[in-house]
């Protein structure tokens, strides 16, 4: 395993879900410490969500072990005296302090920015919501597909027919928690310079718009509201799903020697200098005459053929894969990017028997660090899991704080 980089850095973790866990596991992936803050008894709700009962029932459910592998939990109850005194304490030697809440809770009961900071003026505070802790939406409850629509996502998913459509996976909450991870990281950078904590405002309403990419900017910058068109790329020609002799396929020859190459290998050399095709824009005005010409053509073959002879001759092409096919894939497998660990303890005996290898597989972050992935070094905790060590993680963090407190210690 690499170095990690955000190694010795501590982290609070008050989130629950998806956008917040999801920003604390990619800082556990580089390092960092995590201790998951949650209520007694009770948990992140993630612990109850998931399409397995059992793992629901022993509050270990998947959407829960998906995202929070290698952290830590311990059960506080921020309403009740003695506990936030442990919280204090804890702020005040902690690097980190992440928090998904509506805008304002966590001031409400009593631990504002500006008390943090007294306590700690080199804590970041990273506040991760649906629109931000200013503005008359502040205080609105929001979830990931309240944000996509908000943001104009669903209005161009789909097709003239079926839109608008929900993106099919909670795309809004993992943009969120990259941005909200990305800011920490930059934040800690900064405070190297400077020594100074930083407040971080993330709004996943934001995030999301700038994620959006051209579907903003060309808006912004042409005046042209963009609209929903299935699986074609608006930008390019060809360039979307196409049929092959057993199934769809992916093209995207969106330069124009990838087009003339398409043409060729297809068997449809004529395309090439067919004037309704000879450059993007005209492609783009007669694309659905240029899609059922390729069409026929590309049907004479199965797509894993079509895709092994585009791609070998630089045409980007790939079959359209299910999940389960998808994280079967050799590269992915052979980059490291899935991770098996053990099941945490406390998962019911006839679940964990009917996975094949005993394990449990998790995501890692994408990045090799050095050639190496970083996977998670324990799997996620059980509610409570490290209550007892409660004393022995307050002392560590003291003496990481005030190395001078290490050196009593010792004598």
């Amino acid at each position: 395993m690499p170095d990690r980089p955000l190694a010795g850095v501590r982290v609070l973790d008050l989130t629950n879900v998806l956008a917040g866990p999801y920003c604390t596991y990619h800082l556990m992936l580089l390092g960092a410490e995590v201790i998951k803050i949650e209520i007694p008894g009770r948990g992140d709700l993630a612990r109850v969500l998931g399409p397995d009962p059992e793992l629901n029932r022993s509050k270990l459910g998947a959407s829960f072990l998906a995202q929070n592998a290698g952290k830590k939990s311990i059960e506080l109850d921020l309403k009740n005296e003695p506990d936030r005194a442990t919280f204090t304490e804890l702020a005040r030697h902690a690097d980190v302090l992440v928090e998904n809440y509506r805008a304002g809770v966590l001031a409400r009961i009593g631990f504002p920015w500006e008390r943090l900071q007294q306590l700690n003026p080199g804590l970041i505070y990273c506040a991760i919501s649906g629109f931000g802790q200013t503005g008359p939406m502040s205080q609105a409850p929001a979830y990931d597909q309240i944000i996509q629509g908000l943001s104009g996502m669903m209005s161009v998913t789909g097709t003239r027919e079926t839109a608008p459509l929900r993106v099919g996976f909670p795309v809004a909450d993992t943009v969120g928690g990259l941005s909200a991870a990305l800011a920490i990281t930059a934040a800690l950078a900064g405070r190297r310079l400077d020594g100074k904590g930083r407040f971080l405002d993330v709004s996943m309403l934001e995030a999301s718009l700038s994620a959006m990419g051209w579907a903003v900017s060309n808006y912004l910058v042409s005046g042209i509201e963009p609209e929903p068109m299935g699986d074609q790329n608006a930008t390019a020609a060809p360039s979307g799903t196409f049929d092959t002799a057993d199934g769809p396929l992916n093209i995207a020859a969106n330069r124009q020697e990838q087009y003339e190459t398409l043409c060729r290998l297809v068997g449809r050399p004529e395309l090439i200098t067919d004037p309704r095709f000879a450059d993007r824009e005209a492609r783009k005005r007669h694309r659905v005459e240029l899609n059922r010409l390729l069409n026929e053509a590309l049907k004479r073959r199965p797509g894993r053929e079509w895709e092994r002879i585009l791609t070998a001759a630089g045409v980007p092409a790939a079959r359209i894969l299910t999940v389960a096919q998808a994280v079967a894939v050799d590269q992915v497998a052979g980059r490291g990017f899935f991770a098996d660990i053990p099941f945490p303890p406390g998962v019911p005996r006839q679940t964990v028997e009917r996975s094949a290898d005993r394990s449990l597989r998790v995501s890692g972050s994408g990045v090799l660090f050095d050639g190496e992935p970083l996977t998670p070094p324990a799997p996620p905790p059980v509610l409570g899991e490290h209550n007892a060590e409660l004393p022995e993680l307050l002392r560590r963090w003291r003496e990481a704080r005030d190395p001078r407190l290490a050196d009593d210690a010792a004598r």
